[in-house]
């Protein structure tokens, strides 16, 4: 909990700044184009900016660290296609929307099938989007409850509404403005907490050390070059199905796109996207490189036997106190033995002395082990307490590191970060989703074109942004029903974005193939891929769902051909 006057004066005045300057710069809204485009007049440092800090929320500046912590740096091949996929963006989408001069990427649609695919485009994009920013929500919310101790449903319906007012005042120059600002304080934020993580391990080993013992502890695999599709993340799967997933996100996604359809001119958008090409790997590697050292940090600082505070709580208040105390006591006993055998790990590295160091490091190896089975027999007797209880501990392992051994003021610090994050990103969201709404419904289908004025186009904006977040925030009490926030977010994503992308490689390249086709095509394929995830969810076989974004786009694509070659055939017979 925040206890000391100066993190309440860093993290509200931090907030309060971002929110007084966004509403302040976008005062000036006067039609829908200033208030969905931002008059499309921001350079490509803004834009390039706006583009990472929407996909860069509070998720994953706060459960990024506790997947590294879990599992190493191998969710770094997540983006080893977003290069490739971003070069594709400037090239292909990017002059096609500015041709057209549109407001979402759903118009195209249209412009080139016809009104149904249009819609169909933009529903599956408000669906999972829609679900995506609840959870940009829910994750800010787990921060201040588990702090402040507040209940977990007012903190979200508070964290909510913040951002609804911040959002609806603004539009996208609010967005934009902000999210320079936003971004900025964001990276600074990192780089000081991982200075102090590796001031704080100079006590105990170097940090060159500390990356030979996370990396015998199997935290620091980044790389995994297996053919294995059934693995979750591997260089393949990542350079394939992360091109398609990244591609889906930046090219089709109107929270991605309505960032760059703000730039000045082609050159300002391409430049933004090309930034983000350049930056994102290397900012997610550091991130996912802060999760290692604080699990490094662990191993010499007794961690909590599940670093989630309320699973304590419920197992002693159900009656298992006792069992509760027993495992506490031998993890507890096996980590004071672990840092020993890491200390003679290390002395015996330093000698050169390779037998001697490979005999040290199986018995570290194995007292980390010992750890773990502690670590999930804790868990399995919560569940045994409290089978509604989530068992999975991750999203808070760096919070507890910055509530817990981060100095006063930096505290606030690092809280006004995740919580900045978590405004930009679902602002972004709130932002496409009310302009998706006013473009591709009701402008499109229920507007009277003959009445239309630029007040009113305004007004509808700011109340479809409005019922967005309030659906945004049902979506909230939803998402503790997930296991990692981060990886939830890019499944969500996942299910939606090959179709969608699907549709659209379609248009571009597929000259042939009409509306219908296509049409039916995505929607055979929504199918199959929503009975591929329900499979995988029973056991039936294992796939990553990075996958899931390769098949939905190759199966629209090749369906749509052959239903377009049939319905001809069909003509001509």
């Amino acid at each position: 909990m925040i206890v000391n006057p100066l993190d309440w004066f860093v993290l509200i005045s931090t907030l309060l700044f971002i929110v007084v300057y966004g509403v302040f710069k976008s005062r000036k809204n006067k039609n829908m184009e200033d208030y969905l485009l931002g008059g499309k007049s921001m350079k490509w440092g803004t834009i390039g900016l706006s583009v990472m800090a929407t996909q860069a929320s509070a998720i994953t500046f706060l459960s990024t660290p506790g997947q590294a912590f879990e599992s190493g740096l191998g969710f770094v091949q997540n983006y080893f296609g977003l290069p490739l996929a971003l070069i594709i963006v400037c090239a292909v989408f990017i002059p096609i929307y500015y041709k057209l001069k549109v407001y979402t990427a759903y118009e195209f649609l249209e412009s080139r099938f016809d009104l149904k695919t249009r819609i169909l485009g933009a529903f599956l994009f408000l669906l999972q989007r829609g679900l995506a920013a609840g959870i940009t929500i829910y994750a800010p919310a787990i921060i201040l409850s588990t702090m402040l101790g507040w209940d977990l449903s007012l903190t979200i319906l508070l964290v909510g509404v913040l951002v609804i007012v911040y959002t609806v005042s603004g539009g996208a120059t609010a967005v934009s403005l902000t999210q320079k600002y936003q971004m900025t304080i964001i990276l600074f934020g990192m780089v000081l907490a991982f200075t102090i993580i590796i001031n704080y391990l100079s006590e105990y080993m170097s940090f060159t050390d500390a990356l030979v013992v996370g990396g015998k502890l199997g935290k620091l695999q980044a790389v995994d070059f297996d053919f294995n599709f059934e693995k979750r993340y591997t260089f393949w799967s990542g350079l394939l199905g992360g091109c398609f997933l990244a591609l889906s996100y930046f090219g089709t996604d109107q929270s991605q796109v309505a960032r760059y359809l703000t730039g000045a001119s082609i050159g300002e958008s391409r430049m933004g996207m090309m930034f983000n090409a350049v930056l994102k790997i290397p900012m997610q590697f550091f991130i996912l490189l802060t999760g290692v050292l604080v699990f490094v940090f662990f191993q010499f600082v007794q961690p909590p036997l599940n670093f989630n505070p309320q699973a304590e709580q419920v197992i002693v208040e159900k009656g298992y106190a006792k069992e509760l105390s027993e495992i506490t006591e031998q993890f507890e006993a096996v980590h004071k033995d672990k840092k020993n055998q890491i200390e003679k790990f290390v002395t015996a590295y330093h000698q050169e002395d390779a037998q001697a160091a490979e005999v040290e490091a199986k018995k570290m190896m194995a007292l980390n082990n010992e750890t773990q089975d502690l670590r999930n027999e804790a868990k399995s007797l919560l569940v045994q307490a409290d089978e509604g209880s989530s068992t999975k501990d991750s999203d808070y392992v760096f919070l507890t590191f910055i509530i817990n051994y981060l100095p006063t003021g930096v505290i606030g610090l690092l809280l006004a970060v995740i919580l900045s994050a978590a405004m930009s990103s679902t602002a972004s969201e709130l932002n496409a989703l009310g302009s998706t709404t006013m473009v591709d419904f009701y402008k499109r289908l229920f507007e009277n074109k003959e009445k239309t004025n630029p007040t009113n186009d305004l007004k509808m904006s700011r109340i479809f942004t409005l019922i967005w977040g309030v659906v945004a925030i049902v979506f909230a009490f939803m998402a503790h029903l997930a296991e990692n926030l981060i990886e939830l977010v890019n499944i969500i994503g996942s299910l939606f974005y090959g179709t969608i992308l699907g549709i659209f490689l379609v248009a571009f390249f597929l000259k042939q193939v009409k509306g219908k086709a296509v049409f039916i095509a995505a929607i055979i394929t929504q199918i199959v891929i929503f009975s591929i995830e329900v499979l995988v969810r029973a056991g039936a076989f294992k796939l990553s769902y990075l996958m899931y974004n390769v098949i939905g786009c190759l199966l629209v694509m090749l369906l749509a051909f052959f239903i377009q070659l049939l319905d001809k055939k069909t003509v001509e017979s």
